[in-house]
């Protein structure tokens, strides 16, 4: 039983980077692009947003003092680069793939145009935005949240390194309390940094359902897309 018919798929850049910590690691693109196609292929429409990370980050590299606003266009570009890796291993597997950018990249990319996104979608075609939203200042988490909402997806998907919300770092408290499901208020009131703030309160004003569930373990997007298990944690 498909749970929902179109999502908007968040990936960090570390998800590409695997146990390198860096750059793209082509056994875990090939592995979660493997997932990706299985779902499609069962019906589910997906749309993608994904990070830079692995391979600049603008926010920590505007801290280490330099200019901020140039920092974040940099990261960008980062974002471009995974998701043409991303095109290329999901296109390998027979998939049809779109790539539409932010920032306008006519050689290599579809400029971003919703109604364009949609139609691919509708096709069967999976779409990845890439470049965030084509400003400075705005993460690929709140970019996630806007094209979510304008391709009128059902859910969005934060796929993270840990198995969904806690009240605190698991990492660091091992006794952190699991949070399976909770309200925009409650997330932002407890000021939990799994998503930037700003994301979850656009998803709020749009209604967009947040689901943060861990993209490492194999099967897991199937599971909750496909199967409909409850899988990660729930921002409603």
């Amino acid at each position: 039983m498909i749970k929902y018919k179109r999502v908007l798929l968040k990936l960090s850049g570390e998800v590409l980077a695997g146990d390198d910590g860096f750059g793209l690691n082509r056994k875990r693109i090939d592995e979660l692009c493997g997932e990706i196609a299985e779902v499609v292929a069962a019906g589910v429409s997906i749309a993608v947003v994904v990070g830079g990370g692995n391979i600049y980050r603008g926010a920590l590299a505007a801290d280490s003092g330099r200019d901020r606003v140039q920092s974040d266009y940099m990261g960008m570009l980062a974002t471009v680069i995974n998701s043409l890796a991303l095109q290329n291993a999901l296109e390998n597997l027979g998939v049809s793939v779109r790539v539409q950018t932010a920032i306008n990249m006519g050689p290599i990319a579809e400029p971003f145009i919703r109604r364009r996104a949609v139609k691919h979608l509708d096709k069967g075609r999976i779409v990845i935005f890439a470049a965030g939203t084509g400003l400075p200042f705005f993460s690929t988490d709140t970019a996630a949240a806007f094209r979510a909402s304008e391709i009128n997806a059902d859910c969005l998907l934060k796929a993270t390194k840990v198995d969904g919300i806690y009240e605190r770092d698991p990492v660091k408290f091992p006794d952190a309390k699991f949070l399976p499901n909770l309200s925009y208020r409650d997330f932002l009131d407890m000021r939990l940094s799994v998503m930037d703030t700003s994301a979850v309160m656009f998803c709020e004003s749009n209604s967009m359902r947040i689901v943060v569930f861990d993209v490492r373990t194999s099967g897991n997007l199937g599971r909750l897309l496909v199967n409909g298990e409850n899988i990660g944690s729930t921002v409603s």
